[in-house]
């Protein structure tokens, strides 16, 4: 029982594009993982107007401590005049979420596209953009 406590935790990405900070966690968010996490989280919003995107694609598995630590960054953020965006297409994430109690208190988005012009430099204005999927979209319909 021990020696899953001690697991190796898989790294996380960071990095900055056009002043916005995004985090990509990969595989689980559990009882174990979460601290290293909400560490990292905690240092990257200790500033004033935090512009963070946690981008949760290639999390395989979260509880309700991963759940925790993104509750606790969203309200640092908050408190700090920033901004926070998950990023998830799967729907199973905003299902749990909903489970949770949790629906509408995060700005989730499917994709988190960056996009570049022709030179490759980021322009200043839109560096980093949210698409969202179409109205129609089977991921887009509310369900009850």
């Amino acid at each position: 029982m021990y020696d899953k406590l001690t697991r190796p935790v898989a790294p996380h990405t960071v990095r900055t594009v056009a002043g916005t900070t995004v985090v990509m966690p990969y595989g689980e968010i559990d009882l174990v993982t979460a601290i290293p996490l909400t560490s990292l989280l905690d240092s990257l919003t200790c500033g004033p107007d935090p512009d963070l995107v946690v981008d949760l694609n290639e999390v395989t598995f979260i509880d309700c401590a991963g759940l925790a630590a993104l509750c606790r960054v969203r309200n640092r953020v908050l408190a700090r005049h920033g901004r926070l965006r998950l990023v998830n297409g799967d729907g199973d994430f905003l299902r749990l979420l909903r489970a949770a109690g949790l629906d509408g208190v995060f700005d989730v988005h499917p994709v988190f596209e960056i996009s570049t012009d022709l030179s490759g430099v980021l322009p200043r204005s839109s560096a980093i953009q949210a698409v969202r999927p179409h109205p129609s979209s089977p991921t887009s319909a509310a369900r009850p």
